[in-house]
């Protein structure tokens, strides 16, 4: 999971980009990239680290043009150490190309192959983006045959794309000379939305949040399987570009990954959240009686809109009773169990007062490894909880995810191949209660807003083990975790499943 944006405007765009990429900063800590075009020449800066941190005074002067694209990278293939994986991607033919990616393709070591020995192109690092650029690059090439560029052209070189491209991918990228093209897999797994400011400036974006939040008013989502190509007069083309596209958006976006003041797809990804608090009000009816629970604490971000719901539709005491420590450091990935706690500890404290004798129920988004799980419910034992309960806004996490989301190998899952009782035990909780997968889905599909149409398909495969791209084999899935970003004893965690609820 990345999140990108790109921007066609009559005015110099290097501060809006990085204003943009500030409003995405939760989709991903690891790395940061702006590139503009004055001309026909590109400008980039890239380098790991967050937008603050990697983009100073003298940086942002040496970036001139009044169109241009960006990317905070959070690393799901290829290497997480090398700052030459860190996006925009370039590559010279034809017209110069740069580009931005957001998702995870799924036959990236057959594309690689098959680049080098047909098409005669070389992949210098292990990125599965660069091989997207490359590809992209490839059926331009084709479609132009020397000819000056049509937006007819870029939309059959899309096509192209899609025929030969498997997974998910929501891409930006610019044309030297030409404009900036934008386009989505056919199934839209990740989101990309254009919004318009007064002035006519045109952004695109991984989430609506980037757009508001930048002055800019919301427009539509990019349909999946579309491309739209806006030239450097800022005049906009669109084109379906997939025969068989059909919008199945990932849920763990709404779930946990965006947001909650953006909406993806129509979807209100704070109503999507108070509509799970709502569902799971009914399973906890099911499993604790709620005389039984005197207080309902969230963990902290990104699972209080549903435990607030859960709280009211309970009529039971909602109260903070962790504390997030913002200014930590980011969690460390380390060999040890006993390591990996005392993190967990420096990121959240309790407020003793709110568990001391008391039942108490905690929610979080979802349980992945159960690691952090277990630390927090023996955190408010420690506070002098009576019993605690737990619930998750999200079914049990029982399969990888290979469409950008660094989900843990199937063995590394604490729900894969146990029962619920099972996972409770390693939890260490005096009850868990799980959101069930088809309520999950109505939920958030009942958050749609001004949207035309229900939308009723979501890639929901970390819960329910189906693949909607449908090409997905348990080979590839051990291949693709071959090609997970290691990370070292010492080095930072990048992945924010890892993390307490990092979203923010």
């Amino acid at each position: 999971m990345c999140g990108i944006v790109g921007v066609v405007s009559s005015a110099p765009v290097n501060q809006l980009i990085y204003d943009a990429l500030l409003l995405l900063q939760h989709r991903g800590q690891d790395a940061a990239g702006i590139v503009t075009q004055l001309d026909r020449k590109f400008f980039m800066h890239k380098a790991k680290g967050m937008v603050r941190d990697v983009f100073r005074t003298r940086n942002m002067r040496s970036l001139p043009g009044n169109c241009g694209l960006g990317q905070v990278r959070y690393p799901t293939a290829g290497n997480a150490f090398s700052e030459e994986e860190a996006q925009p991607f370039y590559v010279n033919a034809p017209f110069g190309l740069v580009l931005v990616h957001n998702g995870n393709l799924t036959n990236a070591h057959a594309l690689k192959a098959e680049l080098f020995s047909n098409d005669h192109r070389h992949i210098n690092t292990e990125s599965d983006s660069e091989v997207l650029l490359n590809v992209l690059a490839h059926e331009l090439e084709k479609t132009t045959r020397g000819l000056p560029l049509k937006p007819l052209d870029v939309f059959e070189a899309v096509r192209g794309v899609n025929r030969r491209v498997q997974g998910s991918y929501a891409v930006i990228a610019l044309i030297a000379g030409h404009g900036l093209l934008a386009f989505r897999d056919p199934h839209g797994i990740r989101p990309l939305c254009m919004g318009r400011s007064a002035d006519g400036t045109i952004m695109l974006a991984s989430e609506s949040v980037a757009l508001e939040g930048t002055s800019h008013q919301f427009e539509r989502d990019i349909a999946p399987g579309e491309a739209i190509f806006v030239d450097l007069q800022g005049q906009l083309h669109s084109a379906p570009c997939s025969d068989k596209a059909q919008l199945s958006p990932c849920i763990f976006e709404y779930v946990y990954l965006a947001r909650p003041d953006s909406t993806l797809d129509g979807i209100s990804v704070y109503q999507a959240r108070l509509n799970l608090g709502e569902t799971l009000a009914k399973r906890v009816i099911s499993t604790v009686p709620p005389s039984d629970i005197d207080v309902i604490i969230p963990i902290p971000e990104s699972s209080r809109p549903s435990a607030t719901q859960l709280a009211h539709l309970l009529g039971i005491p909602y109260r903070e009773g962790f504390v997030k420590n913002r200014y930590v450091g980011r969690t460390f990935i380390m060999p040890g169990q006993a390591v990996r706690k005392k993190s967990v500890r420096q990121k959240l404290n309790t407020i003793v007062s709110e568990f001391k004798g008391r039942n108490v129920l905690l929610v979080d988004d979802s349980i992945v490894r159960g690691t952090t799980s277990r630390e927090i419910v023996q955190m408010a034992r420690d506070a002098g909880a009576r019993k605690v309960y737990m619930a998750s806004a999200a079914p049990p996490v029982r399969y990888p995810n290979v469409y950008g989301i660094d989900m843990p190998t199937k063995e590394e899952l604490v729900a894969h191949g146990r029962s619920i009782e099972e996972i409770r035990k390693i939890i260490g909780c005096d009850a868990l209660i799980y959101q069930d997968v088809d309520a999950m889905k109505t939920a958030v599909a009942q958050a749609r807003v001004n949207a035309a149409g229900a939308l009723s398909n979501f890639d929901a495969s970390c819960f329910d083990g189906v693949y909607v791209t449908g090409d997905i084999s348990i080979d590839d899935i051990n291949r693709l975790h071959d090609t997970r970003p290691s990370v070292q004893e010492g080095d930072d965690d990048n992945s924010r499943l890892a993390l307490p609820n990092a979203s923010e």
